[in-house]
């Protein structure tokens, strides 16, 4: 057994955290990116494409993160793409995020009045003004909320990334706790700075909630 000391301990998770939260903030950015897309897809009327990010969005809320992390991984690396235990938790974070970001804002954008469409396109509007003048500034006020309470999810998410070699929190509490053998205080550490991220975020999307809901 190694003598760590409390200072060891905290610093090198504290250390890690800078990780958590880098990967976390990758795949909130590459999430966020894919689900505009597919959103916009989404609202066009190409029943095919509908299908499409239907089926991507059934996809990946249906299967565990844990998974899609050892199909990025594992998978590719089968199928000769060498792929870094970072890179993978970013692609399957990424697709994970876009699959409920897409769901949580066409939820958004279906609370809108559906003559809106109707009245841009009786004024000459097409579809990408319609989506840009009209639909995206009111989807946005309500959409923010349940955006920023999913980025919780996110950075719990990361978590799992450990599964596959990536040093972040999770990993570096485990490795402590192995060369400690002190579980109860490595774990409780590494739980209070897991909630020391989110509560934030939480009482952030609180607010915001009750921001917007007094707004309308």
């Amino acid at each position: 057994m190694i003598q760590f000391s409390n200072y060891d301990i905290i610093s090198n998770l504290l250390f890690a955290t800078q990780w958590t939260i880098l990967l976390s903030l990758a795949a909130f950015v590459g999430g966020t990116s894919v689900a505009l897309a597919l959103t916009a897809a989404r609202l066009t009327r190409n029943s095919l494409v509908q299908k499409c990010v239907h089926l991507y969005v059934e996809l990946f809320q249906g299967t565990p993160l844990l998974m899609q992390m050892f199909l990025c991984f594992f998978g590719l690396s089968m199928l000769g793409y060498e792929i870094s235990a970072w890179s993978a938790a970013i692609l399957s974070l990424t697709l994970f995020t876009s699959a409920f970001l897409v769901e949580i804002w066409r939820g958004c954008i279906d609370t809108l009045p559906k003559g809106q469409w109707e009245a841009s396109r009786c004024l000459g509007l097409s579809f990408l003004q319609t989506l840009r003048f009209i639909i995206l500034p009111q989807a946005i006020r309500v959409a923010l909320a349940p955006t920023v309470g999913f980025s919780v999810q996110v950075i719990k998410g990361t978590a799992l990334a450990s599964i596959i070699g990536f040093v972040e929190l999770t990993k570096v509490g485990t490795m402590l706790n192995n060369a400690t053998f002190e579980p109860f205080k490595v774990f409780a550490l590494v739980a209070l700075i897991y909630f020391a991220l989110c509560y934030p975020l939480s009482l952030y999307s609180k607010h915001l909630e009750k921001k917007f809901h007094v707004s309308r």
